[in-house]
Parts: C-alpha cells; sequence; structure tokens
C-alpha cells in the first residue's frame, strides 16, 4: 500500500477527531437545568451583587486604613467582617457570576471544592463576626458603667476565636467528614447537602445547630436587649427632667431592624432549606428552589457595609470625602452626650453626667 500525504493527512485527521472526542467525552458538561435565558439573569445578579460587595466592602477597608482614629476596637470586628465578606465575594459571587454565564461549573472539580470551601469559610466568619458583634454591643450597653470595656486585645482574641471556629466547620469535609460539590442549577458548589450518608449527617446537623441556629439566637437575644436597655435608659432620663429621647431610640431601632433583617434575609433561607433536606431527606427540592437561598446569601456582603455607613456618622463623612476625591467637606460633629444611638453604630456608651444607669439586663 502506497503511503501518501492525502492518506497521512486522512489518518491524522481521523486519530486527531479521536482523540478530540474521547477528550470530549471525558470532560462533558452537566445537562444544564435552566433555560440559557434564566442562566443570563442569574449571570448578571451575580455580577451586580461582585461590583457593588467588591465596592463597599473595599470602601470600608480604605476608610479604616486610612482613618486610624476609627479603628477602635468595635470597629476592628467591623474590619474584619469587610475583609471576610470581600474574600466571600471573590471566591463566590465572582466566580458564580462566570459559571452562570456558561450555564455550567465547567472548571475542574478541584475549583469546585475550593469554592466550596472558601464561600463557606468566609460565609462562616462574616455571620460570626455578625454574631460577636451583637454580643459585644449587647456587653457595653446592659452591663453597668464601670464593669465592662471593649479593648483591642478582647477584640483580637474574640477575631481569633471566630476565624479558627470557622476554619474547623469549613475544612472538616475537606478531610472526608462531609463533603462538597455542586448544587442546585449545577453554577456553584457548596456543601453536599443532598447526599444522603451516615458520615454526612453526622456533619451536616451539628454544623446547621453551631453555624446556623447558634449564632441566629444570640443574634436576636442581644439586640432584643439592647433595646430593651435603652428603653429603660430613656426612661430614667425623663424622669429626671431630661429632654425625651424617642428621636435616638427610633434611629437605634431602624438600626437594629436593618441588622436583624439583613440577616434574616440572606441567611435564614439557607438554613431551612438545609434543616429541611437534613430533616426530610426523600424530600425532592427543584434546583432553581435548592439555588436560590445559596444566591441569597451571597448577597449579605452588599448590605453590611450600607448599613455601617448609614449608621456612623463618621465613617459616612470619611467615606464620602474619597468617593467625592476630597470636593465633600463634614460639617462639625457636634457630640450629644445623652444620646445613646451610638452604642449600635460603633458599640461605645456615651451618658449624660447626670443621668441614671439602668439595670444590667439578665
Amino acid at each position: 500500500m502506497e503511503i501518501t500525504p492525502a492518506l497521512v493527512l486522512e489518518l491524522n485527521s481521523t486519530h486527531t477527531g479521536g482523540v478530540m472526542e474521547e477528550a470530549e467525552a471525558d470532560v462533558s458538561p452537566v445537562p444544564t437545568v435552566l433555560s440559557p435565558l434564566g442562566y443570563s439573569i442569574l449571570s448578571f445578579w451575580m455580577f451586580l451583587i461582585t461590583v457593588f460587595s467588591v465596592f463597599n466592602n473595599s470602601l470600608v477597608i480604605v476608610v479604616m486604613v486610612r482613618n486610624r482614629q476609627l479603628l477602635f476596637p468595635m470597629n476592628i470586628l467591623i474590619l474584619s467582617l469587610a475583609i471576610s465578606d470581600l474574600l466571600m465575594t471573590i471566591c463566590g459571587s465572582a466566580i458564580a457570576s462566570v459559571t452562570n454565564y456558561y450555564g455550567q461549573f465547567f472548571m475542574a472539580r478541584e475549583l469546585c471544592v475550593f469554592q466550596g470551601f472558601t464561600v463557606n469559610y468566609f460565609g462562616l466568619v462574616s455571620l460570626c463576626t455578625l454574631t460577636l458583634l451583637a454580643y459585644e454591643r449587647y456587653n457595653v450597653v446592659c452591663k453597668p458603667m464601670g464593669t465592662f470595656k471593649v479593648t483591642i486585645r478582647r477584640s483580637s482574641k474574640g477575631l481569633l476565636l471566630v476565624w479558627l471556629h470557622c476554619l474547623f466547620w469549613a475544612a472538616a469535609p475537606l478531610l472526608g467528614w462531609s463533603s462538597y460539590g455542586p448544587e442546585g442549577v449545577q453554577t456553584s458548589c457548596s456543601l453536599a447537602w443532598e447526599e444522603r450518608t451516615t458520615s454526612n449527617y453526622s456533619y451536616l446537623v451539628p454544623y446547621w445547630f453551631f453555624c446556623f441556629l447558634l449564632p441566629t439566637g444570640i443574634i436576636i437575644y442581644c439586640y432584643y436587649h439592647i433595646l430593651i436597655s435603652m428603653r429603660k435608659l430613656n426612661l430614667s432620663v425623663e424622669n429626671q427632667g431630661g429632654r425625651s429621647r424617642q428621636h435616638e431610640d427610633r434611629r437605634a431601632a431602624c438600626m437594629v431592624a436593618a441588622m436583624i433583617g439583613s440577616f434574616f434575609l440572606c441567611w435564614m433561607p439557607y438554613a431551612i432549606v438545609s434543616i429541611i433536606v437534613i430533616i426530610l431527606p426523600d424530600l425532592h427540592i427543584a434546583p432553581l428552589l435548592a439555588s436560590t437561598p445559596a444566591f441569597l446569601a451571597k448577597t449579605s456582603p452588599v448590605y453590611n457595609p450600607i448599613i455601617f455607613f448609614l449608621a456612623n456618622k463618621q465613617f459616612r463623612n470619611s467615606a464620602l470625602q474619597i468617593v467625592l476625591c476630597g470636593l465633600y467637606t463634614p460639617t462639625a460633629m457636634v457630640p450629644d452626650s445623652d444620646s445613646e444611638v451610638s452604642v449600635v453604630e460603633d458599640g461605645t456608651k456615651r451618658l449624660a453626667p447626670n443621668s441614671i444607669q439602668p439595670e444590667a439586663t439578665s
């Protein structure tokens, strides 16, 4: 048989085609769950979340770094929250915007596990930092004056405990206790909630308790007693003939409602769907419905800086100066010695010299 150039090209083409077909078989895409329009909408939504979250949290970090006078103990927790939220966005929403654009998680399994771990880790850090922030504010407001003081050392120890606690729960699936994999519409990765094994359930049940139920209970308890304590303080000031502080109380109540409301909006749907999957393992949940709570949780990094921006005047002035390139001139800040709303903003208690300290809330 005579070997001609045409025959060589034909053999090479056949061989190359076979290799390509075999490679395509090895990396065959996961069947799509949504229509192309559905994935495009999710991609655009995640892109918006990424842009706003990166901007908001980067602004918090820049303001803190440029204004060292803002780095008092309670704001150290805010800085840590901004860092974890920023990392969660980069590892979660940014990747999800790309994978939803293509309609599948087209990256390697190692990257899927990496995304699941990082989103889980930084998401837990943010959630537990919010819990620590609520607990410290509770201590500042509800304990008698002089018996409690937040320090840089105390805040640093608390943050170290938070990051190590969250690292344990996020790293456990990497070591074989549960696992990470694609979830919902198959464009992002998370814990294997739908895996029906004893090992997986032995992880998910305590995980749900220590990482969702317990933080939620602490946050609700702390902010509830903060409002009760501030109401008692208001009554004591009025009984001494001081001016009514209803405006400050309403403002503080709005801040507390915003904090709790954003927390519930972002995390409770994810927690509810998770516990339903644990309790009712035979229940089938549509992929889009299963993914919706996860996408809501990814929006949490957007809200926290906005609440802090609205609540803290000193931070707001510094942020506006940076955003407007120095064209904004803040007005003179006149401290209000009767105002207790700052305990919700920065964790500091400022009382009038003749005001009566309310009884500690048990």
